[in-house]
């Protein structure tokens, strides 16, 4: 069959690309920019990319005529507040731009909305799904709660909770009800779901066999991990206060911890597993997940992370549009390191920030990311996807990669912090040489001001670190 794939560069959509390909369809990935879509090498015969904005999309765009399905796996929850209104707007384009195609069915993954009251997200999710229904096409609504694998922003939440506190004073809402799935049985499904007829023009709830609190999913997580944890509710927390304490504990953006908190007060149960007897599939039990995802994590097989999304951080413009570094009206601190060995020196530098740090005085990279946090920023909990891969909009801690390529031993980042202006940090091998680059675009008086003050610490960080990724 011929596929669209709408959300080809998301955490969901990166996955399920590789399901569609193995078996046999050919793929439309349908992205906002291409510079960030990086697919194997293997697959790349069977698919096609085509670059479209669904929220702005040109009026010279039109989708291939001859389609047999689509995806519809888009949201905008982490990138802007009134993302209620944003994603109504997607969807309606979407519809239109699908009356031209004999696309006969519709895939859409969205959230169990089976509650009289429900959170803004959901609600949202929701009407995305009642404008998806105008569509000429039948459209096939797989709703899921808590989706649990590696790099899925529930588990690094999870995650981060259990690992890092041994005592939780939580909010009353951790006594929620709630049903995970496992992100290989959400890509069965979707995959599975493709050209059913009997699950054409219906909404299905699709979870795992555990009901659980979100208290015992944590108490669980921690007799996987074999750690002693207390938890603590209490009726105090308001939502505000939920989100901050979600916010500075784990490595979730400010805005998608107001938007998890607002949804986890309501219950996301599903109401049967009529679909797993249609698609005769057998979700497998929340613990069984997680010991799978450890795996995955332990063998650095992330293929997807929450923090894909550029709505991440708060770069949303294309890439491309940062590739070019600046030189007027800008700031730079430029360095630079003869190298003992140019293949050590690469890889040192493909391994930068996550577990691995930043060579120098990391100490002060920490207490930047912790000043970034308390500003609304993503600080430095987000990490990187893997310990020593990086490809084009891979985020690492709170950069964002505009540029990798290893051959030629060139690495650009942009960074995702809050700054008055804008900043790139780039890594570029000359001769024996490792040309180390730091460029700050001020913004008014205040980024002028920015510059001079952090200047001294420049000399600590950076001329440390050129020395340490040369040596």
């Amino acid at each position: 069959m011929k596929v669209l794939l709408t959300g080809a560069t998301g955490y969901i959509g990166k996955r399920l690309l590789l399901e569609l390909v193995r078996n046999e369809h050919h793929v439309i990935c349908c992205v906002r920019d291409e510079n960030r879509f990086n697919p194997p090498e293997s697959i790349r015969e069977n698919l096609e990319v085509l670059e479209i904005d669904f929220l702005n999309p040109s009026p010279t765009i039109t989708l291939p005529t001859d389609i047999d399905a689509a995806y519809y796996l888009m949201h905008s929850m982490s990138t802007d507040a009134d993302y209620e209104k944003l994603e109504l707007q997607v969807a309606e384009n979407f519809t239109k731009l699908t009356e031209n195609t004999e696309i006969q069915q519709v895939i859409y993954l969205s959230g169990i909305v089976n509650e009289s009251a429900l959170s803004k997200h959901l609600s949202s999710r929701k009407a995305v799904e009642n404008k998806l229904s105008e569509g000429k096409y039948h459209l096939t609504t797989l709703r899921a709660g808590i989706i649990i694998g590696s790099g899925s922003a529930s588990f690094e939440i999870i995650r981060d909770l259990v690992e890092k506190l041994p005592v939780m004073i939580t909010p009353k809402w951790l006594n929620t009800k709630c049903q995970p799935i496992g992100i290989k049985d959400v890509i069965d499904i979707l995959s599975s779901s493709l050209g059913k007829e009997k699950l054409y023009n219906k909404n299905l709830d699709i979870g795992g066999p555990d009901v659980l609190s979100y208290k015992q999913m944590l108490l669980q997580y921690a007799q996987v991990r074999k750690l002693k944890r207390f938890i603590f509710t209490v009726p105090v927390m308001t939502p505000r206060l939920s989100s901050y304490w979600l916010y500075f504990v784990t490595s979730t953006s400010y805005k998608l911890a107001t938007a998890l908190v607002s949804s986890m007060k309501v219950e996301v149960v599903c109401r049967d597993s009529r679909i797993n007897q249609t698609l005769d599939v057998k979700p497998k039990p929340y613990k069984e997940c997680l010991r799978k995802t450890f795996m995955k994590i332990e063998d650095h097989e992330m293929v997807s992370s929450w923090t894909d999304a550029l709505g991440s951080g708060v770069m949303n413009n294309h890439l491309s549009e940062f590739l070019n570094v600046p030189t007027y009206g800008c700031f730079k601190d430029q360095r630079s390191s003869l190298m003992f060995n140019k293949k050590r020196t690469i890889d040192r530098i493909w391994q930068i920030g996550g577990e691995t740090g930043w060579y120098h005085a990391t100490w002060l990279w920490r207490m930047r990311g912790f000043m970034d946090k308390l500003f609304g920023g993503v600080g430095l909990r987000r990490g990187r996807r893997h310990p020593s891969q990086l490809a084009t909009g891979d985020a690492v801690d709170f950069w964002r990669v505009l540029l990798a390529d290893k051959s030629n031993g060139r690495l650009l980042l942009f960074a995702e912090m809050k700054l008055p202006g804008e900043a790139w940090l780039e890594f570029k091998i000359i001769g024996e040489e490792l040309v180390q680059t730091a460029t700050f675009r001020p913004t008014g008086i205040l980024g002028r001001l920015y510059w001079y003050m952090v200047y001294p610490f420049h000399g600590i960080v950076f001329n440390g670190m050129v020395k340490e990724l040369a040596k």
